[in-house]
């Protein structure tokens, strides 16, 4: 609101919250930066600085509407806008001109291990952008190396003892039950598995969708004969549709809410990891799910690009370890069936049904 004028012919402004007595603005005009800055922080909100055409804030404007930022997978999106928005906030008011690998390197020396190599690959994109799309002379994130961090296996795969107790803990008809057979046959992460449903399956058998992470198609057989390799996961195809035909409910999607709307993955995955560990199983995840399929696909004899295929993995690395692995167990293995394809049966048996 305002009230008057100063002296100077300006008017007087008050920022007055509800219940709140009025803070006088400066004598300034009401679009001079000073003035902007004092609202903002009246109103209790962190002011940007002032974009101009060639400042690291206005790049980060062009690059965050670009077709390179867009690509980028929704999750990848959520993060680094994050962390372009706080280097608007830090850096915005600097010359994007004068960026330097120094500049960079001090940026994230506030950061370590992982935190930083995300925060270097958020770097990259945007000074990739502003060289091909900004005429900037030189990539100043060239040469910068990541952190060493330590290697570690992450989300473990589920063992068979595990997947069995997980079974036998959550019978078929549960929606429990129906998520570690979706996610465990399809291999999907989560963010794909809460959006896959009847239309995912085309009319050649195949049950297909586009990552969210990645943007590459999936082909998972479901209605049609499997390949050869996997043909001992068949046990497992089959409890992932007793699994849906128990639940008997005609939706968009295999894992919706009671409302019939879609699962948030996140919530999923936390949802799910509770369930687990209800099953006795506290350290296991969705995720590791995902990798059981493709570690237990690489025992049957699957190539890393048939695997991929199904998973949907575009690096091949872990899969070739996985196979790796398999191949040295069973060359210096003398029992004979720890030389057979492990299976499902032992699982299927739980329900006291068989075939596929």
């Amino acid at each position: 609101m305002w009230h008057g004028r100063f002296p100077s012919g300006n008017v007087r402004f008050y920022y007055r919250p509800k219940g709140h007595r009025g803070i006088a603005m400066p004598d300034l005009p009401p679009d001079d930066p000073v003035f902007l800055n004092a609202y903002a922080k009246a109103a209790g909100v962190r002011p940007r600085h002032p974009s101009r055409v060639d400042s690291i804030a206005s790049g980060v404007e062009l690059y965050e509407a670009s077709d390179q930022f867009r690509v980028l997978a929704q999750g990848t999106r959520d993060a680094r806008r994050r962390m372009l928005d706080d280097v608007a906030e830090r850096y915005g008011h600097a010359s994007r001109c004068d960026l330097a690998p120094k500049h960079i390197t001090k940026d994230l020396s506030g950061f370590s291990a992982h935190a930083r190599n995300n925060r270097l690959k958020m770097w990259r994109g945007f000074c990739k952008w502003m060289v091909e799309q900004d005429d900037l002379p030189r990539d100043p994130s060239d040469g910068l190396k990541k952190s060493p961090t330590t290697k570690s296996d992450g989300h473990v795969p589920w063992s068979h003892d595990e997947i069995e107790a997980f079974c036998a803990h959550w019978p078929l008809g549960s929606v429990e039950r129906l998520a570690f057979e979706l996610i465990y046959w399809t291999g999907a992460r989560v963010s794909d598995a809460v959006h896959l449903g009847p239309g995912n399956v085309e009319r050649e058998g195949w049950m297909t969708f586009r990552q969210q992470k990645t943007g590459g198609e999936v082909w998972i057989p479901f209605n049609r004969e499997l390949p050869e390799f996997a043909e001992p996961a068949g046990p497992d195809l089959a409890l992932l549709k007793q699994a849906i035909h128990a639940r008997n409910e005609r939706q968009m999607t295999f894992l919706h809410t009671q409302k019939g709307t879609s699962r948030s993955s996140k919530a999923v995955s936390q949802w799910f990891a509770a369930k687990a560990r209800k099953a006795g199983e506290a350290s296991r995840t969705a995720h590791g799910l995902r990798k059981a399929r493709a570690k237990g696909l690489a025992e049957m004899g699957g190539s890393a690009p048939q695997i991929g295929a199904w998973t949907g993995h575009e690096s091949l690395k872990e899969i070739e370890r996985y196979i790796k692995d398999f191949s040295k167990r069973r060359a210096l293995s003398r029992a004979k069936e720890e030389h057979e394809v492990p299976t499902s049966t032992n699982k299927f048996q739980i329900e006291g049904k068989s075939g596929a």
